[in-house]
């Protein structure tokens, strides 16, 4: 029998935390994700479907909307889905199931790793990672932009948390260059 051992993204048995001048960087392993992407004519049914999922009005472009099961602006008619891994393991299953042949849903969870920034000065560290234009970031608010040559999704949680989520593949990179920014931004 193989005694296996899960590892985060940047390969620890435990999440990574650092903290630079007041401003935290912590990886968040313990999220699951899925992705949707309505079908061709089906749009309204997969927003009523994903309304009743996240139990709050599907967010518009450049929005993030919920709670527990959150979902978050993807590209149109695209959306992320995000929850505790704890309580919402089978995310992309419970998704499909929502909203059954009236959209694409595929399993994200192991696909990206997510970073929180949290603490004062964060408009300075992101202003170092990308060209966000950040004084149109509001909380709530959502946007794609490249880090370090990266793909990433940045969500404006409040004024003082923001989340990173890039590819789990690029999470030493991605982790590299938000520590380089934290630093500079002293």
């Amino acid at each position: 029998m193989h005694d296996l051992v899960a590892i985060t993204a940047l390969g620890g048995t435990e999440p990574r935390m650092d903290t630079v001048a007041g401003v935290t960087c912590s990886e968040v392993p313990d999220v699951a994700l899925a992705s949707v992407a309505a079908r061709m004519g089906q749009e309204n049914n997969v927003i009523k479907a994903l309304e009743a999922l996240i139990e709050t009005p599907v967010p518009d472009v450049g929005q993030s909307a919920g709670a527990v099961i959150c979902a978050f602006w993807a590209g149109p008619d695209q959306w992320m889905i995000e929850a505790p891994q704890d309580s919402h393991e089978g995310i992309a299953t419970q998704v499909k199931s929502a909203v059954g042949n009236a959209a694409s849903v595929t399993e994200q969870t192991d696909g990206w790793t997510r970073f929180d920034l949290s603490g004062p000065n964060l408009t300075a560290v992101l202003e170092l990672l990308s060209s966000l234009d950040l004084r149109k970031a509001t909380t709530g608010s959502v946007t794609r932009s490249s880090i370090h040559h990266i793909g990433c999704f940045v969500l404006f949680r409040t004024p003082e948390l923001f989340s990173i989520y890039g590819p789990r593949s690029s999470a030493g990179s991605l982790h590299h260059a938000i520590l380089t920014a934290m630093r500079s931004a002293l």
